[in-house]
């Protein structure tokens, strides 16, 4: 045997190797249960169950991110006693409960108790925002009780289930079918407010919080019967904290959910305060109602295009310039005086914003080696996320005092923003470092191999 016999095949083993080593989406996609080639890829079921999930997140996230409504008529008319602080509370721990819920949804939906999930948090949200409609003015506890904690444990308990189960049907497509769900969220949030903001004057609090529970009763009643899993729940259980502490050691997930956490401190000042923002300062009130509708719209469009390209620039490229670029916009509120101002922070941070909470997910799976841990570690850093959400308004809220001093929580949310920005600077720093040891340790074993096959047949 020669060199030239023997150069092709070694080659092959390498590039094979570089490819898997280099590949971001499908090298780390999960593959438990049936070979990829086995997923239906499309089909009614499949697409039923995506709708199914586009459903729940319209009226479990699209519906909290439309917290900005409340935010204004509860701060200058139902409770007028309360500071905006104490406010926004309500709001973030919806938010909150959301999203770190699913670190126990997840665990249970794991065990084979989808159907439990979503039905179950389906009445309860639907019964939550009933309860809702019959609380009093100045009632800050039971408005608190109802919507921030009624509420958000019933949309908590749908959102990863109806998320987790879009997987069953799709390997190569997910990414898409992902950001088809995702958008749902996002178009709730463009809806929701238009419905509030022209029910709760003419029908008053009560009776348009009804119209509105009417609504997504109905959606969620659909989405219950649309959505189907395919697989069945797996055998065995990671043990949690050995996994934990095997998470703790790997410094891009460490960098990823730091950045996480501390950007959702800011995330949420424009979306809870853009339009009580507007009001106060003089906006025409037309515009100021639509100002979450246009932030949320834009948000659609930048929830649907990274499916589209991400994978081939990168994800965490991409990510890394819509969360730099979100953190600017948060920081231009600063500068919001006029209505062009409104329209142009609106537009350009929904498009921000929808592209990085789209990417969030792909990310996660990118950092994640054994496939078994990706609920886990998804869980867990939507936890540590849930936490930034939930202390960011209230601060922001506190920052604004009574007298609407703007500059302070545009300034700290900003600065916040811009830190987890950092943070996932590093991660993507630690991630390119470690592909560089992976690709040396190819050379290296790449020569060893030619060396000993050189040996062994001169």
């Amino acid at each position: 045997m020669t060199d030239t016999d023997e150069t092709p095949s070694v080659r092959t083993d390498r590039t094979l190797t570089l490819e898997t080593t280099n590949r971001e989406p499908e090298a780390t996609l999960p593959k438990e249960g049936p070979e990829a080639d086995a997923f239906p890829e499309g089909g009614f079921r499949a697409w039923a169950t995506v709708a199914g999930a586009f459903l729940v997140q319209f009226c479990g996230f699209g519906y909290t991110t439309s917290f900005g409504v409340y935010q204004d008529f509860y701060t200058r008319d139902y409770l007028t006693e309360s500071s905006a602080s104490a406010i926004s509370w309500i709001g973030s721990i919806n938010a909150f409960i959301i999203i770190s819920g699913g670190l126990i949804a997840g665990r249970f939906y794991d065990r084979g108790h989808f159907y439990l999930l979503v039905c179950g948090g389906a009445l309860l949200q639907c019964f939550s925002l009933f309860m809702l409609s019959l609380c009093k003015p100045q009632q800050l506890y039971q408005i608190f009780l109802a919507q921030g904690l009624g509420a958000g444990l019933g949309s908590g308990t749908m959102y990863v289930p109806s998320i987790a189960v879009v997987s069953h049907y799709f390997h190569k497509r997910r990414a898409l079918a992902m950001a088809i769900v995702a958008t749902g969220s996002s178009l709730g949030a463009a809806v929701h407010p238009v419905m509030l903001n022209n029910t709760l004057p003419v029908l008053g609090f009560a009776n348009a919080v009804r119209a509105s529970a009417g609504l997504i009763g109905g959606l969620l009643l659909i989405a219950c019967l649309l959505m189907r899993p395919r697989l069945p729940p797996a055998p065995t259980q990671l043990p949690f904290w050995k996994s934990l502490r095997r998470f703790a050691g790997d410094k891009a997930y460490v960098f990823t959910a730091l950045g996480m956490a501390t950007y959702a401190v800011g995330v949420y000042f424009p979306l809870f305060y853009l339009q009580l923002d507007a009001v106060k300062h003089g906006i025409n009130k037309t515009l100021s109602f639509y100002s979450l509708v246009i932030m949320n719209s834009a948000s659609v469009v930048g929830r649907l295009t990274p499916g589209f390209f991400a994978q081939r620039l990168g994800i965490l490229n991409v990510l890394l310039v819509a969360a730099g670029c979100g953190a600017v916009f948060i920081l231009s509120m600063i500068a919001l005086r006029t209505i062009a101002s409104v329209v142009v922070i609106g537009v350009l941070y929904g498009l921000c914003v929808g592209v990085y909470i789209t990417l969030i997910p792909p990310l996660l799976a990118i950092l994640t080696e054994d496939m078994g841990e990706l609920g886990l570690r998804m869980g867990l850093a939507f936890a540590v996320m849930g936490l930034g959400g939930l202390i960011g308004p209230p601060i922001n809220g506190a920052l604004l005092t009574g007298h609407y001093v703007w500059w302070r929580p545009a300034l700290f949310s900003g600065l916040m923003a811009a830190f987890g920005f950092s943070c996932f600077l590093a991660s993507m720093v630690d991630l390119r470092r470690r592909r560089w040891r992976q690709n040396g340790a190819v050379d290296r074993g790449t020569e060893e191999a030619v060396e000993k096959s050189r040996e062994a047949d001169p």
